[in-house]
């Protein structure tokens, strides 16, 4: 367990038994929070005073060119360099295995010197098939919604603002299919960040770069406009600019680090389920009725607002809506006490779907930043699995039989909890599952389901010990090598109490769709729209603070923090007649830096500019 604040034995009292918090399904219903880790960067930009300013925007008429973004720290700088090209529509996937994209980009460490750039022109845009540098912390790639990103280019060319609704059906202009970090195809390795403080939070420097793809975005399609019709072309709203999202597309790729990295699932579920029991231990104003009642009311508009194309979760999403209608007379009627915040949860837990239940969680998180946000700063643990040989094979036994109970239940005879099995693409690079006895491919199965291993092993020490009562974990593991790994898992694992995910992997009922949620949900994603039972399509900072509002260094933090649940704007046709040329400067924060070559015509429309600036 993590330290809690003084005088808070009771929150430990009244953490969520495991039982509950890691059913799959209810893993499967978490929504962001505010310790998710876009919300927690945004944050930290904020209260550091991180500085963003465009140092290159060298783009051609079409959007294809180069564009550096300089981000200074109190304790370092970095630079986002970004790579756009044409890519035919044919070319366009969302696959991991596409080899060509609309938008290419990394996060470099330091100064990005002429030949950095030149290596970075050549091998970034060939993502894992390029020689990546190693002062790269992370490389990425997009493709455009095709839905949206030529009519926001046409309204805005056209002198008129995008009509807010299509960022209903796709809360994006563009979509991530890959965020590369820790290593990866030669990039710097996980332990550079591990001493960084400005990255030393999980994913915080992927999620910087997704940040600021969002502010190319708004600077890419402004400038596409403006070539198209200089005299009348105008800027994108703010308020539009501040809605759009960078959308991400994943897939079963996701599933296995949720089993490979159970101490850090552990850390993650923990800080939340302390988070919220210190929430609800709190005895609630006034104001803080009225806060829970605002965020509720935010939120029902939100997910009225929501369209996805998956019947399954719009259902959801309806029902949450519903339920929240009855949650805020709920709220509005009892009685102020003490125990209020307790008493929602408990009514929540016996009334509402799993879905509001833990909607209304986040929620209450937002009222009680202070007791909330330590927790970013215990996020990240190193991941050691340990053996312990000398421990009685009896005692190894009762430690299965405690804390893997939900194992043991499972009945591995049964067709339906033996039907999927999982396994990696050769082909298609990805992790895949298959129908056992009927698809090919069960030999190169993964064990990525923990229930069975388990399983399998209790039985084998139950054998071991009718002969040898007396005997330690060594002796055991001597004569059954096979069993290192999961004796190693369960006797580091014993000693928490939510890192194991609750179910059997292998079981017919099993939905692949709740593990990707459950982590994206502490990634910061929203809008899930599932495409299968298998991938989904997220957004990610919609809502979020522009950079140049970062850049004006807000002394409001908590306003400038609330940003979660975001609402589809309404604009006046009076706010629209502000021309491009007239806001460049704040809305691109472009600057002229004379140590590099860029000049200023970088950033206008010139007819010198060549289709192959890459």
């Amino acid at each position: 367990m993590m330290d809690l604040p003084p005088n808070t034995n009771a929150a430990l009292q009244a953490l969520r038994p495991p039982s509950v918090v890691m059913a799959l399904e209810r893993l499967g219903s978490l929504h962001s929070s505010r310790l998710s880790f876009a919300r927690s960067l945004i944050r930290q930009m904020a209260r550091q005073r991180w500085h963003i300013t465009c140092e290159r925007f060298a783009l051609n008429a079409q959007g294809h060119g180069q564009a550096i973004y300089r981000i200074q720290t109190p304790n370092n700088r970095y630079h986002a360099v970004i790579f756009a090209q044409a890519l035919d529509d044919e070319l366009r996937s969302d696959r991991v295995i596409a080899n060509a994209w609309d938008i290419t980009f990394g996060l470099v460490e330091g100064d990005v010197e002429d030949s950095l750039m030149a290596s970075l022109a050549e091998n970034l845009p060939l993502q894992e098939a390029g020689r990546q540098h190693p002062s790269l912390l992370v490389i990425s790639r997009a493709n455009k919604s095709e839905r949206n990103f030529e009519q926001f280019v046409d309204a805005l060319a056209s002198g008129h603002q995008p009509d807010s609704k299509l960022l209903l059906d796709a809360g994006y202009l563009y979509r991530t299919t890959a965020v590369y970090g820790n290593g990866k195809f030669g990039i710097a390795d996980y332990g550079r960040l591990q001493s960084n403080p400005d990255f030393k939070r999980p994913f915080s420097a992927q999620m910087t770069v997704v940040y600021l793809l969002r502010h190319f975005a708004v600077a890419q399609i402004e400038h596409i406009a403006r070539c198209r019709a200089p005299k009348k072309a105008v800027a994108l709203h703010p308020e539009l600019q501040r809605y759009m999202g960078i959308g991400n597309s994943t897939g079963l790729g996701m599933a296995p680090f949720l089993i490979n990295h159970p101490q850090l699932i552990d850390r993650w579920i923990t800080a939340r389920e302390q988070s919220l029991a210190l929430c609800k231990l709190q005895a609630p104003t006034e104001l803080n009725r009225r806060q829970l009642v605002a965020l509720c009311e935010r939120a029902r508009q939100y997910f009225a607002e929501t369209k996805v194309d998956d019947t399954h979760q719009q259902h959801l999403n309806d029902v949450v809506v519903t339920e929240m209608d009855s949650v805020l007379p709920w709220l509005e009627q009892v009685e102020l006490t003490d125990t209020l915040w307790q008493a929602l949860c408990d009514w929540a837990e016996a009334a509402l779907s799993v879905e509001s239940q833990e909607l209304l969680h986040s929620l209450l998180m937002e009222l009680y930043p202070s007791l909330v946000d330590p927790f970013e700063d215990v996020m990240s643990v190193q991941e050691k699995q340990e053996l312990h040989p000398d421990m009685p094979l009896v005692q190894l036994k009762q430690l299965i039989e405690t804390h893997f109970d939900w194992a043991l239940a499972e009945n591995f005879d049964e067709p339906q909890s033996c039907y999927w099995f999982w396994y990696r693409s050769v082909e298609k690079e990805e992790p895949r599952l298959g129908v056992r006895g009927q698809d090919p491919g069960v030999e190169k199965e993964l064990a990525l389901a923990v229930a069975p291993r388990v399983q399998r092993c209790h039985t084998a020490i139950e054998a071991f010990l009718t002969d040898n009562p007396r005997v330690l974990t060594i002796e055991f593991l001597m004569a059954n090598p096979r069993f290192m790994d999961t004796v190693r898992r369960i006797q580091t694992m014993a000693a928490t109490s939510y890192g194991e995910i609750r179910a059997n992997l292998w079981h017919q009922d099993m939905k692949p769709m709740h593990l990707l949620r459950t982590k994206l949900s502490f990634l910061g994603a929203s809008r899930f729209d599932p495409r299968s039972d298998r991938w989904v399509r997220v957004t990610f900072f919609q809502g979020a603070p522009l950079v140049d509002e970062l850049n004006r260094e807000p002394t409001d933090l908590a306003s400038f923090d609330d940003w979660s649940f975001p609402l589809a704007p309404t604009l006046r046709e009076t706010t629209a007649t502000t021309t491009i040329r007239d806001t460049i400067d704040t809305n691109t924060s472009i600057h002229t830096d004379t140590s590099t070559s860029t000049s200023t015509d970088n950033i206008t429309c010139a007819e010198e500019h060549d289709e192959s600036l890459l």
